[in-house]
């Protein structure tokens, strides 16, 4: 066992843990055979590279608990003492902390809302944390532009690739826009053609794909291969993630006794950042997401403990289409509560309820946490409501009601 260095080594667990920075590249394979060796006698490895630990801390602090988790034994430090979660705690705050100040100049801090007919009709205390005005109409901004920010200047020249059906889409074009970027936007063929005219609007280039989520990921990989551009990912990135946890970190500045935060979940990247949010800035409020019957894959991987995908997508939630992925999937089995599945006909009347009681636009998909509050009144009966609505990008001319 001496002849293989590691950075860090737990006796008690046998775990090692290595980090693997630029000088290690040349030894890659040699190290990994000699990981081979050790692993015959038992020691368990969990590698992690310069990158990871310097700007995925959260991540790295999840991976790590998991290991450990499946050891059966708690984590301890090399002298034997339990792991600081204070110490955790200070440095993923002041990460997010970070990720706020840096977007700032490119969001709205926006507005919170209420209804005392909706807190009639629920038994609660319920304040939207309204999306719908943030720029480019949805909390998408907030993500798009920490990822873009997170770039080096060389990155940026060449430019940026995403895949979305619509809300992300425009905001990495705007981001892009303001940033001086190229923006190319990956979209389905069937994505309403107000979002693909949003787009256009902020200089994004669309190429236009199969509406298959194979489709998206095979048009977007070959122009990163063809331009030599970043792939900024819709959900499944940390940059985003941490970009959409802010909008939970506005919410609870305002209202710190929040007893619950629910959000809509298609992808994962808003619950995700909203949950490390509820998890790092507040006390013990609660995460709990809302989804489509029809597109049930989260409520189906938080039962399985897998990540798992939906057959069909017959859901007027139409940005609740996609799946999680493996970068907020931990996230989300870790720190959210529960999710809450709805019926279409439930999502369009609380579409309706808040069009008509609140006199604000919003899109089928922020609707449906609205509709697991509703549907299940009893469970926030008397208690302090938070619910993001996510965005208010909508084809007006095609209403569901």
């Amino acid at each position: 066992m001496l002849d293989y260095i590691v950075d860090f080594y737990c006796h008690e667990i046998q775990l090692a843990i290595e980090i693997d920075g630029d000088s290690h590249d040349f030894k890659y394979f040699e190290d990994v055979n000699r990981q081979n060796r050790l692993e015959e006698h038992g020691v368990q490895f969990i590698r992690f590279s310069d990158s990871d630990v310097k700007h995925n801390i959260f991540s790295v602090s999840m991976s790590l608990e998991d290991k450990v988790k499946s050891l059966q034994k708690p984590l301890k430090s090399p002298q034997g003492d339990n792991c600081s979660e204070e110490d955790l705690e200070k440095i993923s705050k002041k990460l997010l902390i970070e990720v706020h100040k840096r977007i700032k100049p490119f969001i709205h801090k926006t507005p919170v809302l209420s209804s005392s007919l909706i807190n009639d009709m629920v038994g609660a205390d319920v304040v939207f944390k309204c999306e719908n005005f943030q720029k480019m109409g949805a909390f998408k901004m907030r993500g798009a532009a920490n990822a873009i920010l997170s770039l080096s200047e060389e990155e940026r020249q060449r430019g940026v690739v995403t895949h979305s059906s619509g809300n992300f889409a425009q905001a990495v074009s705007l981001a892009a826009q303001k940033l001086g970027v190229k923006a190319y936007i990956v979209m389905p063929e069937n994505a309403p053609q107000v979002k693909k005219d949003a787009v256009k609007t902020y200089e994004g280039e669309i190429i236009e794909c199969e509406s298959t989520l194979q489709a998206r990921g095979a048009t977007a990989n070959k122009i990163k291969e063809e331009k030599g551009a970043s792939f900024l990912h819709p959900s499944n990135q940390d940059e985003v993630i941490y970009g959409n946890s802010t909008a939970a970190m506005e919410l609870l500045e305002e209202y710190p006794k929040l007893d619950v935060i629910l959000t809509p979940v298609g992808g994962g990247g808003l619950i995700a950042g909203t949950a490390l949010a509820a998890n790092y800035f507040s006390n013990n409020c609660k995460v709990i997401g809302g989804e489509p019957m029809e597109a049930d894959d989260a409520y189906r991987s938080l039962m399985s403990g897998k990540i798992e995908t939906n057959n069909s997508f017959h859901t007027v939630a139409d940005g609740l289409r996609t799946h999680l992925g493996d970068r907020n999937f931990p996230i989300i089995k870790e720190l959210v509560e529960k999710i809450i599945r709805v019926e279409e006909d439930e999502i369009i009347n609380a579409m309706q309820l808040i069009w008509e009681r609140m006199k604000i636009i919003i899109e089928p998909s922020c609707a449906v946490p609205f509709a697991a509050v509703l549907k299940n009144k009893e469970e926030f009966k008397n208690k302090n409501v938070g619910i993001i609505l996510s965005g208010g990008n909508v084809d007006v001319k095609n209403l569901p009601f």
